[in-house]
């Protein structure tokens, strides 16, 4: 365990590029009630956040050229927010304030000196909200456009440590998925093995948002929801991609009580590539021939179809009924379950 300070303590940088800083709003909302005693007990040391620190202007920038001089040791590089690359390739659309420079020129030069760089939300993993529609300020993640490699740094670039960018993907990011991954860091138990095929960390990634949901009894019984109100199972109607979603969001509750789909939203599977533009509403489930398009990851529709069919045929009466309540209102019934 290294204190605050201590030369083997992990040495993190946070800047904000183009978002909304919501991932920073979720961290801050991490579960203890002393965050900088969190992060000083895992070894972690803050050189920098833009909602954490004191230091601002002149003090920001002599940082951020020790920090490319090698007179500050920068051991992860967290960028939230999208990188802003227009008008036309000239990143000044995003100018960092006191610099005359654009903000993908610091990113650049401090990617290069950093032992890890860690994108922090899909804005800065894919370009997220920020690249939506036309995408006239050119926006894109540090290594990856959409599911496309490349992005500002490249799709070779590696951190001196050896990895290319960590994708902590999710609009928001769980704190707890920036912590852990964080620490691992920290203790050195984080190689190239536990990212996925997009650079996200797998110990959320290799997980979905249909895990732990508290409506799989209805999906199971493919019992649907048809209004947002409604208890039942969101997949079929209500445009819930929870099934397809990498996420541990139900298992991993935030706030340590709630997500999306407990909420009664659908989960629109904000850790992926182009979430933020599907090709239709959030709220609706586009159809073929009345078969939702979105079907589980790893699931031939032709499976779907005849387990659905089968499912649906039955169905519990009480099921069914709770399904398109807002409420209980069948309970299960009361039975014996001693062996004889």
């Amino acid at each position: 365990m290294a204190a605050i300070g201590s030369p083997n303590s992990l040495k993190v940088l946070w800047l904000q590029s183009g978002g909304c800083g919501g991932c920073s709003m979720s961290l801050l909302c991490a579960d203890t009630a002393d965050f900088p005693a969190q992060l000083a007990a895992n070894g972690i040391e803050m050189l920098w956040h833009p909602a954490l620190s004191l230091a601002s202007g002149d003090e920001l920038i002599t940082l951020l050229e020790d920090c490319i001089a090698g007179r500050q040791r920068l051991d992860a590089l967290c960028i939230e927010g999208a990188l802003l690359r227009g008008p036309h390739g000239t990143g000044r659309f995003h100018i960092l304030a006191g610099t005359g420079l654009p903000m993908t020129h610091w990113v650049q030069r401090l990617a290069a000196v950093a032992t890890h760089v860690l994108a922090v939300g899909s804005c800065a993993a894919w370009g997220g909200i920020s690249a939506t529609g036309d995408n006239a300020t050119e926006a894109c993640g540090l290594q990856f456009e959409d599911d496309v490699r490349g992005g500002l740094l490249g799709a070779d670039f590696r951190a001196r440590g050896g990895l290319p960018v960590i994708n902590i993907a999710g609009c928001p990011t769980h704190p707890g998925w920036v912590l852990d991954t964080l620490m691992a860091l920290a203790a050195g138990l984080f190689g190239a093995d536990d990212l996925d095929a997009l650079g996200r960390p797998r110990f959320y990634a290799d997980q979905l948002v249909h895990h732990g949901c508290t409506r799989n009894e209805f999906y199971e019984f493919k019992a649907s929801a048809e209004k947002p109100s409604d208890l039942g199972c969101m997949m079929e109607h209500l445009g819930c991609k929870g099934t397809q979603a990498h996420a541990d969001c139900n298992t991993r509750l935030w706030n340590g009580e709630g997500s999306c789909t407990r909420g009664g939203y659908a989960c629109i599977s904000c850790t992926e590539p182009g979430f933020q533009d599907p090709g239709h509403p959030y709220h609706l489930t586009p159809k073929l021939a009345g078969i939702p398009i979105g079907l589980p990851t790893d699931m031939p529709k032709a499976w779907f179809v005849a387990l659905a069919s089968l499912s649906k045929s039955a169905t519990p009466r009480r099921v069914k009924h709770n399904a398109t309540a807002d409420h209980v209102v069948v309970a299960p019934a009361v039975k014996k379950t001693r062996l004889k």
